[in-house]
């Protein structure tokens, strides 16, 4: 360990679980427009955050997860009866980590690890105890305790707060472009995974490393 990384605190949502694990279901529901389902219903969640956060009219990830794939069956012409709206609802707690996960985490075992997320904890908590990952964390911290989303800088300052650990000594680790560009601007040291070797957005920050695989972090710390 060195003396600049005292923690590391990590995204969950499309950092360490799959948000389009949900295609399986959504393809057995919708033959033909799985994936087109999953990839709007994601975009439109993440919108949702951000206008939500602007407007200052907060609800919780449960509900902006909700209205976001009501709004993308609709937009696609489907149409989700409350049974399958409540079974891809679901599928939320029981999202897929990446494959790699588990073993990066136990490679980073002496490090205090933290998870930042969006997500709330009637969330975050059925999806770490169904992937067997509730004890690999310090501190599991949910922006529902300040009632607004990232990237905004108080969420990132929930979690030193939450370590006791001064911000320049915090690796934050997160595989979307926009959370990695609020942690750096924050004051993070923020490390991209970038699995689908994407572009970056021109937002004026860059994070101090770009990562393919969860398994690379050990070795930049």
């Amino acid at each position: 360990m060195t003396a600049t990384t005292r923690a590391i605190v990590f995204d969950a949502f499309g950092t360490l679980f799959d948000v389009h694990s949900v295609a399986d279901r959504c393809e057995q529901l919708f033959p033909g427009r799985g994936t087109a389902l999953s990839q709007l219903w994601r975009t439109k969640q993440l919108e949702y955050t951000w206008l939500r956060s602007l407007m200052q009219r907060y609800e919780n990830f449960d509900t902006v997860t909700e209205a976001a794939l009501r709004f993308a069956c609709e937009a696609l012409g489907l149409s989700c009866a409350e049974s399958a709206c409540d079974a891809l609802m679901q599928e939320y707690l029981h999202l897929a980590p990446y494959p790699e996960v588990p073993a990066a985490l136990s490679a980073l075992a002496s490090y205090r690890r933290a998870i930042l997320s969006n997500g709330s904890p009637s969330m975050l908590q059925p999806l770490l105890a169904h992937s067997g990952m509730e004890k690999e964390f310090t501190a599991v911290l949910s922006v529902d305790s300040l009632q607004v989303y990232k990237p905004d800088p108080r969420v990132y300052q929930s979690a030193v707060d939450a370590l006791s650990v001064p911000k320049q000594f915090i690796a934050f680790v997160s595989s979307n472009f926009w959370d990695i560009a609020g942690a750096t601007h924050f004051g993070f040291r923020a490390f991209w995974i970038n699995r689908s070797n994407g572009p970056a957005d021109n937002l004026g920050v860059q994070p101090e490393a770009r990562l393919r695989s969860l398994t690379e972090l050990a070795a930049l710390l």
